[in-house]
């Protein structure tokens, strides 16, 4: 089938119809495998806030010291994503995507034989964050820009997406194998799983339309593909000297560090742990977190369609706002058991999760043009860094207040900030400062 697809015609566009019949356009394909990726890559990020207790009772180890190791994952995990977009550019997709995979297996492997705490920051720490880095939203970023010109906000809204689905899938299944075969058995599964989509990517992932003869998805006849410009190892700090001029990047950079703490790197690695203070088992609470993907998946998408439609910068500051109040009051809804009011926040919590993504997205493509995906990569990187800290923040706090009440309340009050940076953005030409590069319409 892949044979078949390659050797479609040079011009493809939504609603085009050949003599034979429509035939589905290989920017789908691209976005298909994405999706998988990324799925995969979701597993990792999903498995450190199960292992906290085990490794505690196991080792010893403190809620700040697991804590750390997943602050040095996620921080790796955004430094990783520039530098990844511009070696996407210059050595390709497939093999950059590949080697991360394996590193994140490696990272994986090297955790189930550790009893040293620097081996746990090693392989959950570096590998872990170093392959994930390479991957994840850059690399979203990177396809859509590519691969689609009509519906790039709906399809990166799907793979954002992507990551809820890995929870999803993989949490309550790894909260079973914990409770069950302990947590090395975890470890195992999702080496496996990442190894098992190499294999995939290497048969499926193409690099540009123009390798296949095509046009990117919705392009008119005229469309001309940019030019990767030159010294591409240098790119990735070249556009950030650049993208560091301007006063949109430094605001796209603020909220969406507070993004990172509020998602990432406080309700991601805490909720599980934060459940277990009040009694919950955490069959259950993985259960619940794994809902707020279900919820997210929904939520992103649907951002995504809106990004298409509304201004992105009003759409940021009413996300940041809802955010901001769902986390004032978690720390009064957690109970031994799982009660309606605190389904109703995971259901509301999960919708606002990552929707943030798409709008953010369309506004480093209108203010930088060609160099958004690596823009974007730096402003992930801005994501990671505030998840980093308050992964280790939150796990200092629980371990000399006894409780992570200060931490949810201090989140609540930051997504207020990130609403304010996000209204706070104008329109290229509106404020100081120019766009690097022509702007090009959020939904193209």
């Amino acid at each position: 089938m892949t044979d078949q697809l390659e050797s479609t015609p040079a011009v493809e566009s939504p609603g085009h119809t050949r003599p034979n019949g429509p035939r589905l356009h290989y920017a789908w394909i691209v976005a298909a495998v994405a999706l998988v990726v990324l799925v995969g890559a979701a597993g990792f990020r999903s498995t450190p806030s199960l292992l906290m207790e085990p490794l505690h009772h196991e080792f010893g180890w403190s809620h700040g010291l697991v804590g750390t190791a997943v602050s040095i994952n996620v921080l790796l995990n955004g430094l990783a994503a520039p530098f990844a977009a511009a070696l996407m550019d210059r050595f390709g997709i497939r093999p950059v995507v590949s080697a991360a995979l394996a590193v994140m297996a490696l990272g994986a492997g090297v955790t189930i034989v550790m009893d040293q705490p620097w081996e746990l920051l090693l392989g959950w720490g570096f590998l872990v964050g170093l392959g994930s880095g390479s991957m994840a939203l850059a690399f979203s970023a990177t396809v859509t820009a590519r691969w689609f010109v009509a519906q790039r906000g709906l399809v990166t809204g799907v793979l954002t997406a992507a990551s809820a689905a890995g929870n999803l899938v993989f949490l309550p299944v790894l909260a079973w194998l914990v409770q069950q075969y302990g947590w090395r058995s975890a470890s195992i599964t999702v080496a496996v799983c990442a190894l098992a989509v190499v294999p995939v990517v290497a048969l499926l992932m193409r690099e540009r339309p123009s390798d296949l003869g095509l046009l990117p998805y919705g392009a008119p006849e005229d469309h001309v593909e940019p030019e990767v410009p030159a010294g591409r190892g240098l790119r990735a700090v070249r556009v950030l000297r650049e993208a560091a001029r301007t006063r949109a990047f430094w605001l796209l950079t603020g909220s969406f560090a507070i993004c990172g703490a509020t998602t990432n790197g406080l309700v991601g690695t805490h909720f599980i742990p934060a459940a277990g203070d009040h009694g919950m088992a955490e069959t259950a609470a993985a259960s619940l977190l794994a809902l707020v993907g279900i919820f997210d998946v929904v939520g992103t998408v649907f951002s995504g369609w809106l990004t298409d439609r509304l201004d992105s910068r009003k759409l940021l500051g009413v996300y940041y706002v809802l955010r901001g109040a769902s986390l004032l009051v978690l720390p009064v809804l957690f109970a031994r058991t799982v009660h309606p009011s605190m389904v109703v926040f995971i259901m509301f919590y999960g919708l606002d999760w990552v929707a943030t993504v798409p709008p953010t997205v369309a506004l480093c493509r209108e203010w930088f043009g060609d160099d958004a995906p690596v823009v974007f990569g730096w402003v992930l990187c801005g994501h990671q860094v505030g998840a980093a800290i308050v992964a280790a923040l939150a796990g200092v706090i629980r371990d000399q207040l006894g409780s992570y009440d200060l931490a949810w309340y201090g989140a609540g009050a930051l997504c207020a900030v990130a609403a304010a940076c996000s209204l706070m953005l104008r329109r290229p030409g509106a404020e100081e400062g120019t766009p690097l590069r022509p702007t090009v319409p959020a939904a193209a």
